[in-house]
C-alpha cells in the first residue's frame, strides 16, 4: 500500500520594518525612478512590498530574504547608487539562500566578506557569491589557479583586479595579461595593419578592465614602461616570467602543447590565474583544448587551485544566464 504524503504550502509571511535614518534622498536612490528597484525585488522574489515614507511592509513566502536584502541595500545609498544593476546583483547573491541562512549570517562571516574585497586605485570591488570569494582566495593561496566557467562568472574581471592590487601592493613587478589569438570563422590575415594592430582585438578586454580600475593615463604610462603587458599567447614561448602576475585569458582557445609551454614559463616570485570557459572553444575540429586536458592532469598537483564557475555565478544581465542554461539544456 502507497502511503501518500500530504506536503502543506509554504506559509506566508509579512515583515515590518522602518528604515533609520529617515532620508528622503537615500529612499529615493534605494526605491529608484519609479519604484523600479523594488518592483524587480517584487517579481524575483514573488513578495509584495508596501512603503509609507521610511515604513516598510512586505508580504510573501520570502518577506524575510526580501527584508534582509533592502536593509543591505540601504546600507549602500550612503556611497553608492543603487541601480537596477546593483539590485539584481544583490539578487544574485540572495538567489537559492533559506530564509534562515540569511538571518542566521554572523558578525563573523560578514567581517570575512569584508575582508576579502579588492583594493584597486578607483575604490574596492567586492566578490559576488560564495564561488566568487572562494576563487579570490585561490588565487590569493596558490601559485596557480584555473578559474572554469561560463561568460559573465567575472572570472577575468576578478583576476585582473587581484594583478592591479598585487602590483599597487609591490608583491609583484610586472602584470602580463595573455590570450590566445584564434580566429572565431574568420582570418586575421585578411585584416589591415601589423601584427599589433590585427591581435589588439583579442586583447580589448582586458584593456577594458585595466582602464576601469586603474585610469587610462596611468594604464599607458606603465604599458610604455613595460610594466603592464599585453600580449598574444604565441609570444610568450622562451620566456621566463618571474615577480610577474600573469593571467591567460580565454584558455579554452589553447591547445595541449600551448598549455604546457605556457604553464612552464612561470619564474620565481609569479602568480599564474588561468581563465576559461570549456563549453566555448574556437579550436578547429578535432584538436582537444588545453584547458579541457590541464584540469585532468594537474587536479591533484600541490600548489594548484581549480575554481569551477556555474550558471547561476553569472553577474551579467538575467537574460545571459538564462541563454546560458537554454543552450546547456538544449
Amino acid at each position: 500500500m502507497v502511503e501518500t504524503v500530504v506536503i502543506p504550502p509554504l506559509a506566508r509571511v509579512t515583515r515590518k520594518f522602518v528604515l533609520e535614518p529617515q532620508d528622503n534622498e537615500r529612499l529615493a536612490n534605494l526605491c529608484g525612478p519609479l519604484d523600479e528597484n523594488l518592483r524587480l525585488v517584487e517579481s524575483r522574489l514573488i513578495v509584495e512590498v508596501r512603503r509609507r515614507g521610511n515604513h516598510f511592509r512586505i508580504e510573501g513566502v520570502e518577506a524575510q530574504a526580501a527584508e534582509a536584502l533592502l536593509l543591505e541595500l540601504f546600507n549602500l545609498t550612503r556611497t553608492e547608487n543603487v541601480t537596477v544593476e546593483t539590485v539584481h546583483l544583490a539578487l544574485r547573491d540572495h538567489d537559492g539562500l533559506a530564509n534562515a541562512a540569511i538571518t542566521a549570517c554572523t558578525a563573523g562571516e560578514k567581517e570575512n566578506k569584508e575582508d576579502i574585497g579588492l583594493r584597486v586605485l578607483h575604490g574596492t570591488l567586492r566578490p559576488r557569491g560564495a564561488n566568487q570569494r572562494e576563487y579570490l582566495q585561490r588565487i590569493r593561496q596558490h601559485d596557480l589557479t584555473f578559474g572554469v566557467g561560463p561568460a559573465g562568472t567575472g572570472k577575468t574581471y576578478l583576476a585582473v583586479a587581484c594583478a592591479v592590487e598585487a602590483l599597487q601592493s609591490d608583491s609583484v613587478r610586472r602584470i602580463i595579461l595573455v590570450r590566445p589569438a584564434v580566429e572565431a570563422g574568420e582570418r586575421l590575415g585578411f585584416l589591415p595593419g601589423d601584427m599589433s594592430q590585427k591581435v589588439d582585438p583579442y586583447l580589448r578586454p582586458m584593456y577594458d578592465a585595466l582602464y576601469e580600475m586603474m585610469g587610462f593615463d596611468r594604464v599607458a604610462k606603465f604599458i610604455e614602461r613595460n610594466v603592464i603587458e599585453v600580449a598574444p599567447l604565441a609570444f610568450m614561448r622562451g620566456r621566463s616570467l618571474n615577480d610577474s602576475f600573469i593571467l591567460l585569458d580565454e584558455a579554452q582557445n589553447t591547445t595541449i602543447e600551448q598549455m604546457k609551454m605556457f604553464l612552464t614559463r612561470i619564474g620565481f616570485g609569479s602568480k599564474v590565474v588561468v581563465t576559461g570557459d570549456i563549453t566555448q572553444t574556437d579550436l578547429p575540429a578535432g584538436r582537444p583544448s588545453g584547458l579541457r586536458h590541464v584540469t585532468e592532469v594537474l587536479r591533484d598537483v600541490q600548489g594548484v587551485g581549480f575554481q569551477f564557475f556555474e550558471t547561476r555565478d553569472i553577474v551579467r544581465h538575467p537574460l545571459v544566464q538564462r541563454i546560458v542554461q537554454a543552450y546547456e539544456a538544449y
